[in-house]
């Protein structure tokens, strides 16, 4: 029989990612051409590319990432329903969409080789605009598990900001829209957005409000809910929500430029923001995260069997979440009231809520590790 191996080549560029006066650039965004550093800096649309993907990541762990892996590689993973109501999965994250943009090459010469067949998807990053809505709002329509609240003026505000944001979308996508600026809806290849809200800024939004009601009230230690409620309320304008989210089979080898494009901008924003007020906005001493976990029902008896890589007690649905969660000053865990269809393989977990909250001061050492984990992947 034929042994059958699948390599997914990627590249991933910077379109319509622009800034002020130039700063030092970090290590994953290579060097302008020449006449990119004459009057308005324009971060470089040079391409990068891997050799191959690995399967992708939903934790550290081996036990963690066979999950993903059988759930992106199922029958139905790969032809989703097209409606709205359908792109949810059975464990409430977006469902994973296949690159438009593939190009495969099969090589076989006898039944004693092996046959490779090659993938290659483009991934591009851009600001965020108005076009973006529907894409951003469908990644986000669980961010408060089932509450009610103004999702919609929540997803605004992440599109209006645009000094401060990415959206991440399929190569084609971009040749479909080159030349189109009618503003219309062009969010069909929207894989992925994250950015950073400053909580005092957006204060007086009603969706802001009813999510820092919703914080405090899916908090239930007293202690930890005071400490919480003094950020979100006295110092919300030190403390950023940083949102992130991302179809599952976005390529995690993305994950670190997404960040460092993010944090990136952060700082730069607190220099090239035309007002003294947008740029303190910008000087982020705290960032809040909501995110989803899955933990096992029978953590409580981890310690005892904790050689079965199966009784692992967490899953990270994003690896990075584990690395805030390590480096988080506070945290904490709620239930969800979503309905929930677990898939076998997760029959021993039940989803849970995590929100966090992670100095900026230690920005740098998560950027590092995260580095870290995809070159150890």
């Amino acid at each position: 029989m034929l042994d059958t191996a699948t390599s997914l080549q990627y590249s991933y560029k910077m379109r319509g990612k622009t800034r002020g006066p130039l700063k030092p650039r970090n290590p994953w965004r290579p060097s302008p051409p020449e006449s990119a550093t004459m009057g308005q800096g324009r971060r470089p649309a040079k391409r990068r590319r891997l050799s191959r993907l690995p399967p992708l990541l939903l934790a550290f762990s081996p036990f963690a990432r066979s999950i993903l892996f059988a759930r992106s590689t199922a029958p139905n993973s790969t032809n989703p329903d097209p409606s709205p109501s359908s792109r949810t999965t059975e464990v409430g994250i977006a469902d994973p969409k296949p690159p438009k943009a593939i190009k495969r090459i099969e090589s076989s010469e006898d039944e004693e080789e092996e046959e490779v067949e090659m993938v290659q998807a483009d991934f591009e990053f851009f600001d965020p605009k108005p076009g973006d809505f529907h894409g951003v709002k469908l990644l986000l329509q669980n961010y408060l598990d089932n509450k009610p609240w103004d999702l919609s003026g929540f997803v605004d505000l992440i599109l209006e900001q645009t000094t401060v944001g990415t959206v991440v979308k399929s190569g084609d996508q971009d040749e479909e829209e080159e030349g189109d600026d009618d503003g219309g809806n062009d969010d069909e290849g929207l894989y992925a957005v994250i950015s950073a809200l400053n909580l005092g800024r957006y204060a007086g939004h009603r969706c802001i409000k009813e999510l820092k009601r919703f914080l405090l009230e899916v908090c239930s230690d007293d202690s930890t809910k005071k400490k919480l409620k003094l950020l979100l309320e006295q110092q919300a304008s030190d403390v950023g929500l940083l949102v992130s989210q991302r179809f599952v089979n976005c390529p995690y080898q993305l994950v670190p430029p997404l960040y460092d494009a993010l944090f990136d901008e952060v700082s730069w924003a607190t220099e090239d923001e035309p007002t003294q007020e947008l740029r303190d906005s910008f000087r982020f001493k705290y960032y809040i995260l909501v995110a989803r976990i899955f933990e096992s029902k029978n953590v409580n008896q981890y310690k005892a069997k904790q050689s079965q890589d199966c009784d692992e007690p967490v899953i990270y649905i994003k690896a990075e979440d584990q690395i805030f969660r390590e480096l988080s000053s506070l945290s904490f865990t709620f239930h969800l009231h979503a309905e929930q269809l677990v898939p076998p393989e997760l029959k021993n977990y039940k989803e849970m809520g995590l929100v966090m909250v992670v100095k900026a001061d230690d920005v740098p050492k998560f950027r590092e590790k995260l580095k870290s984990l995809v070159v150890e992947s």
